[in-house]
């Protein structure tokens, strides 16, 4: 009786966590059509008209914080196979490492905006293009909260020494989506300068 108990037990958790997955799934294409809406938005703005675009160099900041969100796919990569061999001090440390960088990436993007306003490119110009790169970059800082927010979780989770089911699957979740915000920012990244 109790098996079967823990076998329906372990069948529910099963389907949970395909069901997140999903949802995971479906958000994060959400958030790519979002992006893609965006990029289309900018596109057509500065095709009419010869005064349009985004008339400035970008900041040097956004290559440094390029290279911290790849370095920091790489560290959390690097955590998620640590979790599957339960190599659990390795994981943690370098969840932390992972926190560290997105923290850094946050913050350079931050000072990114200062450098912008420093050479008056401000969010609300006659220039729609210029406020473009506060919208791509703030609607990408905004999903960088959520996937901090993903990683402590992850990490609070290891800490407190989840079943080492729970701590795959929450490692899996978190390292799709912070990969995935990586891709995001170098689709970004790259568009922005293709169209400064």
């Amino acid at each position: 009786m109790i098996a079967m108990a823990q076998y329906t037990q372990n069948k529910e958790d099963l389907a949970q966590q395909k069901a997140k997955k999903f949802n995971l799934w479906l958000g994060m294409i959400g958030m790519f059509m979002m992006f893609a809406a965006l990029s289309s938005g900018f596109i057509v703005y500065t095709a009419g008209g010869a005064d349009r675009g985004i008339k400035t160099m970008l900041p040097d900041a956004f290559v440094y914080s390029t290279l911290l969100i790849v370095a920091s796919s790489i560290t959390m990569q690097v955590a998620y196979v640590a979790a599957k061999k339960t190599r659990f001090t390795q994981q943690k440390l370098l969840l932390v490492a992972t926190l560290l960088l997105g923290i850094g990436f946050f913050v350079i993007q931050v000072y990114a905006w200062g450098v912008l306003t420093s050479r008056g490119v401000v969010f609300v110009n006659n220039n729609a293009s210029q406020s473009f790169i506060y919208v791509f970059t703030g609607m990408h800082l905004a999903h960088i909260l959520a996937g901090l927010i993903v990683l402590a979780r992850a990490l609070v989770g290891r800490i407190r020494g989840v079943n080492q089911v729970s701590n795959v699957f929450r490692m899996d979740l978190a390292t799709l989506f912070w990969h995935f915000l990586g891709f995001l920012w170098i689709y970004i990244y790259v568009f922005l300068l293709l169209n400064q």
